[in-house]
């Protein structure tokens, strides 16, 4: 069973869609690498066809919990504060809403789908959105496309539990290609960039998921013993 989709899987998912607005949730997923909240979130003024990018704004809301008494940070689980030792009956919330902008780069292909599908549904509107669908509806496109094509369940490669179809799984094969195509310092630092991640230990999982890293430190280790066993000859 397999941890990830390949680009060939996702083509047949495209293949499989039932409308333009379909194709392009499923391709925008893929080739941005975008959480699908950011993508239904997508405005037409956040699209610039001339320089071919796209503005992705993450808002993402963080619970903090601390102290009635001394106002000291708090954990979901504890029980006593770390400070006063006061047992933590009531803990006061505050709600954060952390926002982040990054601007993407978009292939021509792409580009061009998305002026035919925004000339299709005449959306002008700069303020609209360019799909009128929630985060539900879009879940169930891309498991449906993906059933069509025939595609099995994925292995999550540090459980090893199946996972189904989904917006998430195109994200990872985003990431996965990327991984492959450039492992560097740099490209761990350019894709960590692309697709938001606030900890770079959130991107260098791919790493492990692509399996490229540990597959050339694994023949990098038994090539040199094997060249050692040639230079010594047998006794």
């Amino acid at each position: 069973m397999r941890a990830y989709l390949e680009p060939i899987d996702i083509d047949a998912m495209e293949r499989q869609a039932s409308c333009l607005r379909d194709r392009l949730l499923i391709r925008l997923l893929f080739h941005l690498g975008c959480r699908v909240s950011e993508v239904l979130a997508i405005r037409v003024q956040d699209i610039d066809f001339e320089q071919g990018t796209v503005t992705i704004l993450h808002l993402k809301t963080r619970l903090k919990m601390s102290c009635p008494g001394c106002k000291t940070s708090l954990g979901r689980k504890h029980h006593y504060c770390p400070r006063c030792g006061a047992e933590v009956t009531e803990v006061r919330r505050s709600q954060q809403d952390h926002r982040r902008v990054r601007t993407l780069p978009v292939d021509k292909p792409t580009l061009t789908m998305l002026e035919e599908y925004l000339a299709q549904e005449a959306i002008v509107d700069g303020e609209a959105r360019i799909f009128r669908i929630n985060r539900h509806r879009a879940w169930q496109i891309v498991r449906d496309c993906g059933r069509r094509a025939h595609l099995a369940e994925l292995r999550n490669p540090e459980t090893g539990r199946r996972r189904g179809i989904s917006p998430h799984r195109l994200r990872d094969a985003f990431s996965v290609r990327a991984m492959k195509m450039d492992d560097s310092g740099d490209g761990l630092r350019l894709l960590q960039e692309h697709l938001g991640h606030a900890s770079f230990n959130t991107t260098a999982k791919y790493r492990k998921i692509a399996g490229e890293e540990h597959r050339k430190w694994y023949d990098r280790l038994w090539a040199t013993h094997s060249s050692d066993q040639r230079d010594e000859p047998y006794r």
